[in-house]
Order: C-alpha cells, then sequence, then structure tokens
C-alpha cells in the first residue's frame, strides 16, 4: 500500500508560480514512478508530467518550459513547480504513484489561475 498527500495548491494571478508537494508513505519502495495528473471541470483528467525511479522526467507539451517536476528522496516527496501560470491551468492536480500497473492516487489539491 502507497499513501500519497498533496499540497501546496491555491489561487494565483497570470504569470504566477506555485508549487505542488506530494508526500509518499508506505510501501513506497515498490513505486517505479511518479506522476502528476489534473483535470479540470468537464475534462478528462490529463497527465501533466511525470518522473520515473531513475529520475527521467516528461511533460505534457501544453506545460513543457514552465512547470519542473522533481523529487527529495529523503523525504519521499516528490514537487512540481509551476511557473508562468495560465488561467487554463485551472484544475485539480492530482499525484499518482505507480506500482507495477497499479496506481494510487492521493486526494488532490486545487489550483485556480484568476485575476
Amino acid at each position: 500500500q502507497v499513501q500519497l498527500v498533496e499540497s501546496g495548491g491555491g489561487l494565483v494571478q497570470p504569470g504566477g508560480s506555485l508549487r505542488l508537494s506530494c508526500a509518499a508513505s508506505g510501501s513506497i519502495f515498490s513505486i517505479s514512478a511518479m506522476d502528476w495528473y489534473r483535470q479540470a471541470p468537464g475534462k478528462q483528467r490529463e497527465l501533466v508530467a511525470a518522473i520515473t525511479s531513475g529520475g527521467s522526467t516528461n511533460y505534457a507539451d501544453s506545460v513543457k518550459g514552465r512547470f519542473t517536476i522533481s523529487r527529495d528522496k529523503a523525504k519521499n516527496t516528490v514537487y512540481l513547480q509551476m511557473n508562468s501560470l495560465k488561467p487554463e491551468d485551472t484544475a485539480a492536480y492530482y499525484c499518482n504513484g505507480r506500482v507495477g500497473v497499479r496506481g494510487y492516487w492521493g486526494q488532490g489539491t486545487q489550483v485556480t489561475v484568476s485575476s
């Protein structure tokens, strides 16, 4: 079992920045990759960024150059640094931990980009 807790969401103006955190606990040694997803109202959940246990990263085209995924192994935490935020980044952001073919989800954190 893996437990994930996200934090760091909030209201920010366009062009601003936020850093999301995802703290993992439980059988963290079994996690092969960590992902950040987001879901806006009326839209499907989409993959935003991912980082593997080896440190490889990939990003959705819509966030490349603006978002950065990173991890602190000592703290068992993955971060999503979001810069140059746009209103279309408004969504609930979810952390997902991949263990084999299974994914464990956090409860989500809301990000609202508005003036």
